[in-house]
């Protein structure tokens, strides 16, 4: 592991700049999410519009109920049933907390507790959340590799970390937000296994 390089992105990441960071399914382009300013910055790199919703990204499951407190409850051990691992889950968002990620639904926010090692988890470690996409633009394939991010996206960056050959499925999202859980996109854990898990809470 290049601990200059983690070290170089940590520094980027809080001064507001977007850094490219490999996860625990795809390559993500990543930003400092407690400010609105690094987000938009990526957002406009990626040609995302902002009012599609990005997923905060936490190192552990005690920093993602501290950057979103109101997930008790029931909330809380849905996330605990499925994090860390390779979902994104939509939560109620009654405090409406990091707007400049919520897109057009604020009312709602999607979260990750990614299972990292290596240099993604010295990053996220280091920093404790980060707000992600894939670094792809839109439309086109999920990188797997460093190499497969578009010049364009890696030029922007401020920090490159490089993790290896990653599994290259996006992670499963699901809708945690009504009275049932709903299958938004099914990635690379099995959404029938997850269903399961979730239907076992009591």
């Amino acid at each position: 592991m290049d601990e200059r390089v983690v070290e170089q992105a940590v520094t980027a990441l809080r001064a507001g700049q977007p850094v490219v960071v490999p996860t625990d399914t795809v390559y993500g382009l990543c930003a400092y999410p407690h400010r609105p300013e690094p987000a938009r910055r990526m957002y406009k790199l990626k040609g995302r519009p902002e009012a599609q919703p990005t997923a905060l990204l936490a190192i552990d499951l005690q920093t993602l109920f501290e950057c979103v407190p109101e997930l008790r409850g029931r909330a809380a051990k849905q996330a605990r049933a499925l994090l860390p691992g390779p979902f994104t889950l939509i939560f109620p968002n009654p405090a409406l907390r990091y707007r400049w990620l919520t897109g057009d639904r604020p009312e709602t926010i999607g979260v990750r507790v990614p299972k990292l090692s290596g240099p993604g988890r010295a990053v996220l470690n280091a920093v404790g959340a980060v707000a992600g996409t894939s670094a792809n633009l839109p439309g086109k394939p999920d990188p797997r590799t460093l190499d497969e991010v578009p010049a364009e996206i890696r030029e922007a960056c401020s920090a490159l970390v490089d993790g290896g050959e990653l599994p290259g499925t996006p992670s499963t999202v699901i809708d945690l937000t009504g009275p049932v859980p709903t299958i938004v996109r099914e990635g690379a854990a099995r959404a029938e296994e997850a269903l399961t898990r979730l239907g076992a809470l009591v």
